[in-house]
């Protein structure tokens, strides 16, 4: 199997599972117990708490999750602010926006904002898109949003671990099986003076703001994938450089869909008029790529990513995403690239 779905999700590292392994086998306890056992289990989280925190802004907290949609359910229905957001959002803010009929804002035919709507008391735009791969102007856009007096969520998923996340959100959602890391942790960083009312009631654990018992291996696998990516971000972005251009190269055939420039380069969304792609991925089976977001596959519909840029339904569903990472080799690139031009050959 050639994996090429990592936008989805990613590997798990094998430091990662190394992390993680003492904290699954013998460090067990509860870390909001008080005996030894716990306390040094509550260590382990603080240190991964850390690791995470040397990726984000300075001058805010972290608070840990179930994952990225919890903590945008939190920053979201958590300020009780009235919200706009970009129409080519994650799912997870879009029903966020609709349960609280917010506002959702044009964007660009390359997936790009123009401008923010102001009337809103906080806006959400994430930072590279998770079907397109188009990178926003958020520190801009955050400004924007200061300048009148308004508080800016950013859905950084795809980009933590990966680019530098600028300063200027107020609230920042991430995850950790996006860098290698294992899933159902993520995390909300918040900015000092941001307030939030809690969204789970329970023992008031992690900072009062989501009760419930913290697991120490997920969290010390979130803070070791962390600390391997700031590692590695030069090397891993050099990497995803090379590949961008061997694939974008077997697929002259193929149109970009979204920013071609402003993108981050391990994301591949592509269309051929004609091709369908559902067949297209059932006739690949040795190769994992995606028609689109994980989230809305197989509900049939047309991705709302490509139809807010533009695309007809027609040209949405002859659309693929190949998603590159850090395990990928320029070797599976041409193979699957191969097979995938003949499959979409004979349909043509």
């Amino acid at each position: 199997m050639i994996y090429l779905d990592y936008q989805a999700t990613t590997p798990l590292a094998p430091e990662v599972f190394a992390a993680m392994e003492p904290w699954l086998k013998t460090g067990f306890a509860n870390p909001h117990s008080m005996h030894a056992a716990g306390r040094a289990a509550a260590a382990a989280v603080e240190v991964a708490r850390d690791q995470v925190a040397a990726l984000l802004p300075a001058g805010g907290r972290v608070i840990f999750t179930s994952g990225a949609t919890e903590a945008i359910n939190l920053a979201i229905v958590g300020t009780g602010l009235a919200v706009s957001a970009a129409a080519t959002e994650h799912a997870a803010v879009l029903d966020c926006v609709k349960h609280l009929g917010g506002d959702v804002l044009p964007v660009r035919s390359d997936g790009l904002v123009d401008q923010l709507n102001t009337d809103a008391a906080l806006q959400a735009v994430m930072l590279i898109n998770n079907e397109i791969g188009t990178i926003q102007p958020i520190a801009d856009l955050a400004a924007a949003a200061h300048a009148q007096n308004n508080l800016f969520l950013c859905d950084a998923v795809q980009a933590f671990g990966r680019m530098h996340i600028p300063d200027g959100p107020d609230m920042i959602a991430i995850s950790a099986h996006k860098i290698y890391g294992p899933k159902g942790i993520g995390a909300l960083w918040v900015r000092d003076g941001v307030s939030l009312a809690p969204q789970m009631l329970g023992g008031g654990q992690e900072q009062g703001m989501r009760s419930g018992t913290l697991s120490p291996a997920l969290c010390a696998g979130f803070g070791a994938a962390a600390k391997l990516a700031a590692e590695r971000m030069e090397m891993d972005a050099v990497h995803l450089s090379a590949l961008w251009d061997r694939a974008t190269a077997t697929f002259a055939d193929w149109t970009i869909n979204g920013a071609t420039t402003e993108r981050y380069k391990g994301n591949l969304n592509i269309r051929r008029e004609g091709v369908d792609a559902a067949r297209l991925i059932s006739e690949c089976r040795n190769i994992a790529f995606s028609a689109g977001s994980a989230c809305a596959s197989g509900s049939g519909r047309p991705s709302h990513v490509l139809r807010a840029i533009g695309l007809t339904d027609a040209q949405a569903k002859s659309s693929i995403r190949l998603g590159f990472g850090r395990y990928t080799t320029a070797e599976e690139i041409d193979i699957a690239a191969d097979a995938i031009n003949r499959a979409a050959e004979a349909m043509l």
